[in-house]
């Protein structure tokens, strides 16, 4: 028996949900949040290159010809190229841990990495020279065996860590917990290895979030003054990252010197920008893809059938006894 044209439940008229200020209201609103904006964010932006610029490309060129400024370059780069692989790395393996397993103790894992969210830079690099310093809990042990780590470079790469570990795992904790463990054990059940299913079903998956995460990680890591500031000594040359290097050279006057090199980061902060735009577009891109592609395969199980296709293109194959044990079951 067919349903008829009066059986099928009519259609429900499309409700176009608008807010009841009124016009006047809804301008002022989008006024004051542009005025926000410029006043407090293009503004001082475009400052910077003012000043940097004001004497002309030659004072500005002029400006890295120093070879402390070009040590402080060098310093912050090498701090982020160290930084952010290590983060990356403790980044996913947290989220991993927090995200698929229950385990005594996870409570406590999550509040220690938001814990320097909630600490001031600042504190944090007093208790690194608390702990590592010469008259630290480990100075006398540091000191015999002839490592320096205060007012060294491993010290500036100790805190710049502690204040930027939280970005990648904050990003993908909840990636991953929304997305489940399901196509993991499907992809286990085929016979996928524990690094296969991983960066075949796992690591596509999250992606997006986690160049996201390294995106914050490398901006803060080449930004942070507060924990640098302490524990570097601000040797000239040695340990002056480039915020530190801006401070020193506006404080011995040298504006045109100092707004140059505030150039290098507010540079790095709109390719940042840039850059996590591009990434939001293509997981937009990719998330709206995914909704018009066609039903899957109903004889298909779903988050199997998901992870076989990860699987296969990553060029895996069915180990012989699951492939063996499949044809059977096609047979059969």
């Amino acid at each position: 028996m067919t349903a008829t044209a009066q059986d099928q439940p009519a259609a429900q008229p499309r409700v176009v949900v608008t807010t009841t200020e009124s016009p006047l209201v809804r301008r002022l609103l989008i006024g004051a949040a542009l005025a926000f904006l410029l006043l407090f964010l293009v503004l001082p932006l475009v400052a910077v290159f003012v000043e940097a610029f004001r004497q002309g490309i030659g004072a500005f060129l002029r400006a890295f010809d120093s070879a402390e400024t070009w040590s402080a370059v060098r310093l912050t780069l090498i701090t982020a190229a160290i930084v952010v692989p290590l983060n990356l790395v403790f980044g996913v393996m947290a989220a991993w841990a927090i995200a698929k397993y229950e385990f005594r103790g996870k409570a406590l894992l999550i509040t220690l990495i938001d814990l320097p969210f909630s600490i001031s830079p600042v504190v944090a690099g007093l208790a690194y020279v608390l702990v590592y310093g010469v008259y630290g809990w480990l100075g006398p042990l540091l000191q015999a065996h002839d490592i320096k780590i205060i007012y060294a470079v491993p010290g500036i790469v100790l805190v710049t860590i502690f204040v930027t570990f939280p970005f990648i795992a904050r990003e993908l904790i909840p990636l991953m917990e929304a997305q489940g463990t399901d196509e993991e054990q499907a992809a286990i059940v085929l016979g996928a290895s524990g690094f296969r299913t991983f960066w075949s079903v796992t690591l596509p998956n999250i992606k997006w979030g986690l160049i996201y995460g390294v995106i914050l990680t490398n901006a803060r890591a080449m930004g942070e003054f507060g924990a640098v500031s302490v524990v570097s000594g601000h040797i000239r040359g040695q340990t002056n990252t480039i915020p530190l290097q801006v401070e020193i050279l506006y404080a011995d006057y040298q504006s045109v010197a100092a707004f140059s090199l505030a150039t290098l980061l507010a540079l790095l902060a709109l390719v940042t920008l840039a850059i996590k735009t591009w990434v939001e577009w293509q997981h937009a891109a990719q998330r709206r893809h995914a909704g018009d592609l066609p039903p899957e395969n109903p004889d298909a199980t779903g988050e199997a059938a998901i992870a076989e296709g990860a699987l296969r293109s990553a060029g895996w194959a069915y180990p012989a006894n699951v492939a063996g044990a499949t044809s059977k079951e096609h047979t059969a």
